[in-house]
């Protein structure tokens, strides 16, 4: 890949995430936006950058040479499974596919496509998996002996309250993860506890209702939802929907992620490694974590080092703007 004076970026799909993704290029004076894509009637999208078309998610192959990375923004469930192998067959790709147990699957479909194409495609990009999976690897190189913990929140879950908006009577809702404090302060201290789903996290629930809806049968749908409620504290609280857009509107997460370990002869050093994240923002945050892989992914590219990669797998370096020697003069 020849290299451009600017990084061209596409951006599929301008949910929450992707009008992120072009709020954050205008904030990298190394990247231009050049089009956006997507499956609703483009006529209906105003974005805010002038002069950039919005087309049709169908007309994507026609871009093939044009953009030189596409920064895919749908959904893990059913988007991204499909669009990234796809769209890794014309371009170098980044996303933010979060479905752990899945990952190694994805990586598998999407390196064939990119490598056989002769494209670079970063997976699973985001804070989690994404920094907090570095965060990971790194205290477990530096402290082999230890336990990890990771925990979400304060802040909304996505996934959950979808979850909850399925249940027949709801008309919205939003999920808070909240960490368990005790247990947080119990890994802090080094105590290295043994803890349940349950004992890390609860769940507190803000429902609105339909008209005439059961909510008693609501509320125990949600408490007994397996994989999402069952195993935790959860509280349900219904609001009327003024209150739901007035006060849960914005999209704050965030979490933790500790290392708990000892080194020393006798192994009684107890040493601690924390990583954390206080977000305004979940997709706010992601997509600028997705415009710096979008950098890497363009220089591996120009270095024909094709296929799939993970975020394990790219240096620092290439996700800077500055050369080498000014991040030696001002990080190191």
């Amino acid at each position: 890949m020849i290299a451009t004076e600017k990084i061209r970026i596409g951006i599929a799909g301008y949910g929450n995430l992707g009008i992120g993704v072009e709020a954050g290029i205008s904030q990298n004076p190394d990247m231009e936006l050049i089009a956006v894509f997507t499956r609703r009637e483009p006529e209906s999208l105003k974005i805010r950058t002038e002069n950039v078309p919005v087309c049709r998610y169908s007309d994507i192959e026609d871009w093939a040479g044009k953009a030189d990375v596409m920064i895919l923004c749908g959904g893990s469930a059913t988007d991204l499974v499909r669009q990234v192998p796809h769209a890794a067959q014309f371009f170098n790709t980044v996303d933010s596919f979060d479905t752990h147990a899945r990952i190694p699957g994805f990586y598998s479909t999407v390196n064939e496509a990119s490598r056989s194409s002769g494209h670079t495609s970063i997976i699973s990009v985001g804070w989690d998996p994404g920094m907090f999976s570095i965060a990971r690897v790194y205290s477990n190189c530096i402290l082999p002996i230890g336990k990890d913990y990771t925990f979400w929140g304060p802040g909304v879950s996505q996934g959950h309250s979808d979850a909850i908006r399925r249940i027949r009577g709801v008309a919205d809702a939003r999920q808070y993860t909240m960490p368990v404090d005790s247990s947080v302060q119990s890994v802090r201290n080094g105590d290295n506890p043994e803890l349940t789903a349950g004992q890390k996290h609860t769940r507190l629930c803000y429902v609105v209702a339909e008209e005439g809806a059961d909510l008693l049968r609501i509320e125990k749908e949600i408490k007994e939802m397996p994989d999402y409620f069952r195993e935790y504290e959860t509280t349900v609280k219904f609001i009327p929907w003024e209150d739901l857009k007035r006060n849960h509107s914005e999209m704050p997460h965030g979490g933790f992620v500790i290392r708990s370990g000892v080194t020393g002869v006798d192994k009684k050093q107890k040493q601690i490694i924390e990583y954390s994240l206080k977000l305004e923002s979940n997709p706010g945050f992601t997509a600028n974590v997705l415009i710096a892989f979008a950098r890497a992914a363009y220089r591996l590219s120009c270095r024909a080092e094709y296929g799939a990669k993970t975020v394990f797998d790219i240096p620092p370096a290439l996700l800077s703007p500055l050369p080498g020697t000014e991040l030696i003069k001002r990080f190191l």
